[in-house]
């Protein structure tokens, strides 16, 4: 039986990403707001790499590090490191779940990339969906609201890092092995992080938040592959709707963890973002399929 047969198995596997994500966003934050941002985030890239040569080195040796496009892969891993960097340093300032609804304007921020840089067909109905999304970042940070400060500005420039590192794994999907990419970015962020942490970091850490740190790499390592291997049992677009779980599981951690709950116009402007987005897939579905007929 083909894989791609097996939608609930890929359904599945995002959502336990997408809870896993949000776990590692809220280890995240609870670190940074005691240890330096460096120090955080040069764990979870050393703890991802290292994992990874353990488990996948041993069976494709040196073919971890081949890729057909290098500068390409440069590129995507620059981005992944962008993201950490911005996203992170927004939690400390901005709560759980709207950072979140935030980092999720990047399908929206796709298709405007789409367009401009790669020439590419939108509709008029993608167009409407993408402004509405944009909208909805309005009820989140409204003028007047807790969230209308310069922080705002850190998940929203993670977002569109997010937008070209998604475009650049789609790039990047066709010649280089999926493993070979996630490695070469974990490689990267930790080769720069490394030198960049010299009188950023302290070895006063007590045993919780060492395995806290730990942790944040096996997390951030695990959630990538489950959402690689979910597309072996489903298509994107099937799979698009249940992404947008990490912003429900975000809330939850948020509010069970730091106590923070979304007001009535934030909870708005996080649906309106969600429906955007999957408006937005819905129609590029839609619209792939009628030019295949």
């Amino acid at each position: 039986m083909s894989t791609t047969s097996k939608p609930l198995y890929g359904i599945l596997l995002v959502l336990c990403a997408g809870l896993l994500l949000a776990s590692h966003d809220g280890v995240s934050k609870y670190l940074t707001h005691i240890y330096p941002l460096i120090m955080v985030i040069w764990a979870r890239y050393f703890i991802q790499t290292v994992a990874m040569v353990l488990l996948f080195f041993p069976k494709m040796r040196w073919a971890i590090l081949r890729t057909r496009r290098p500068w390409l892969q440069l590129l995507r891993a620059i981005s992944l490191l962008s993201i950490s960097f911005l996203f992170i340093a927004g939690l400390r300032y901005i709560p759980l779940a709207e950072a979140t609804a935030v980092m999720f304007l990047a399908p929206l921020i796709v298709t405007v990339l789409s367009a401009v840089v790669l020439h590419e067909q939108v509709s008029k109905g993608q167009w409407v969906a993408v402004s509405i999304g944009f909208l909805g970042v309005m009820f989140i940070v409204r003028p007047g609201g807790d969230l209308f400060t310069p922080a705002i500005l850190l998940p929203l420039g993670g977002s569109i890092c997010f937008a070209i590192y998604q475009l650049l794994t789609r790039r990047l999907a066709s010649t280089d092995h999926a493993v070979t990419s996630n490695f070469l970015s974990g490689l990267f962020g930790t080769l720069v992080l490394t030198a960049l942490l010299p009188g950023q970091y302290t070895l006063d850490v007590p045993s919780l938040d060492l395995t806290f740190m730990l942790v944040l790499g096996i997390l951030a390592m695990t959630a990538h592959m489950l959402l690689t291997m979910a597309l072996k049992y489903s298509t994107a677009a099937t799979l698009a709707p249940f992404t947008y779980g990490q912003i429900i599981f975000a809330g939850v951690v948020g509010y069970f963890t730091f106590g923070q709950l979304p007001d009535a116009l934030s909870i708005l402007g996080v649906c309106i973002i969600s429906c955007s987005g999957l408006a937005v897939a819905y129609l590029q579905h839609h619209d792939h399929g009628q030019s295949r007929i």
